[in-house]
């Protein structure tokens, strides 16, 4: 017999149900699937769990699941195949990387150099910091 859940990522890998206050909690989902793209732990042409399963999984209102859900689509990250579900789409990491690459460049980068700056922190003191505790 085949297996059904072959090729799904479990609901409880995807989804933490911890959530903050800072922004809504389907960017919140979005921002975790997003996430997982761009580790590998869900590959182009996987299935994302189905919208009910992660909505008892993070005890959230499924329309707030299929909102992320749809979010992902709306970006074509993310197809929907009917009577199927919604699978990563082809070339989605891709995406995904140069857009977080644009926006970590942006809006997140000037403000880490001006701290790198104000500290007079050199490149040698930051790579120093960035090898695992058993190197240095």
């Amino acid at each position: 017999m085949q297996d059904l859940t072959a090729g799904y990522a479990a609901p409880e890998e995807i989804m933490d149900p911890e959530w903050n206050d800072s922004q809504p909690i389907y960017r919140q989902l979005r921002g975790r699937v997003v996430a997982m793209i761009l580790d590998g732990l869900i590959k182009e042409g996987d299935a994302l769990p189905s919208v009910r399963s992660v909505a008892v999984e993070t005890r959230v209102n499924p329309l707030t699941v299929l909102k992320a859900y749809q979010q992902l689509v709306d970006e074509q990250l993310v197809e929907k195949r009917r009577g199927l579900g919604m699978f990563v789409s082809s070339g989605a990491r891709r995406l995904l990387l140069q857009a977080e690459r644009e926006r970590f460049l942006k809006e997140q980068w000037p403000e880490i150099n001006a701290t790198i700056q104000r500290l007079g922190l050199t490149p040698a003191d930051l790579l120093g910091a960035a090898k695992p505790r058993g190197e240095r």
